[in-house]
């Protein structure tokens, strides 16, 4: 399997950021590798295409297999494993999250909820009179809270197709407008130390219409008593 500049490129950016993200360099290429191939292929080749040692590509599919982004499927003739991975990046990422949850989240949620509603049964009971422990234990509520709240968003957006979840994404902006209700005008202070203008401090074009006075050709910027003739006139 012969990969193009392109290709060579995404995969070995997919490892580098399969480090960052806590996952071994190799299996993220060989996930990457997956997820370009137009079919299903053996560890054979993927030993091939990325110059890896059979047993690292063994240890790195039944790694992708745990995470449920790996899976065997079989070629009529051959008797060879040949595996493949989704093709939509939303399942893609169902997937993580549902990992990341049973791997990282459901254990602490475990932890939290027997420290908090189940103290008496808990590896290590809170004294109620220590107010250290009283401290710890409104802290943790406000993490329980918290982490069940997400992880009841998860479960909702994973029961809708993706499809609706991208419609219900690019709604973000309108959502926020709804929950945040209608935008309410700045008291004067600090509306002014934001740099609003008022209308007695607004332009030319905005300020406030008033009467213009009367021309008097007798007065001038000169002042009242001093008042000059027009240009073009004669004094009397």
């Amino acid at each position: 399997m012969t990969l193009s500049p392109l290709q060579e490129r995404f995969i070995l950016h997919w490892g580098e950021m399969g480090s960052r993200w806590g996952v071994n360099r190799t299996v993220a290429q060989i996930h990457a590798l997956l997820f370009l191939s137009e079919r299903a292929i053996t560890a054979d080749e993927i030993c091939e295409t990325l110059n890896l040692a059979r047993s690292n590509v063994s240890t790195s599919l039944r790694e992708l297999q745990a995470w449920n982004l790996a899976r065997v499927s079989h070629v009529l003739g051959d008797r060879r494993d040949h595996f493949e991975t989704y093709k939509d990046v939303w399942d893609i990422f169902r997937a993580v999250v549902q990992e990341r949850r049973r791997r990282e989240i459901e254990p602490t949620l475990s932890m939290l909820r027997t420290a908090v509603l189940d103290g008496d049964n808990a590896a290590v009971a809170p004294d109620p009179v220590d107010p250290r422990d009283r401290l710890t234990l409104a802290r943790m509520r406000e993490v329980l809270e918290f982490m069940e709240t997400g992880t009841s968003w998860i479960d909702e957006m994973n029961r809708l197709d993706p499809k609706t979840l991208i419609k219900l994404l690019k709604m973000g902006a309108r959502i926020q407008q709804f929950v945040r209700g209608p935008v309410k005008p700045l008291p004067e202070p600090q509306a002014r130390a934001a740099g609003v203008l008022f209308a007695d401090e607004a332009g030319e074009g905005d300020a406030p219409k008033h009467d213009a006075p009367e021309f008097d050709p007798g007065k001038t910027d000169a002042g009242e008593g001093d008042a000059a003739a027009p240009p073009g006139t004669r004094s009397p």
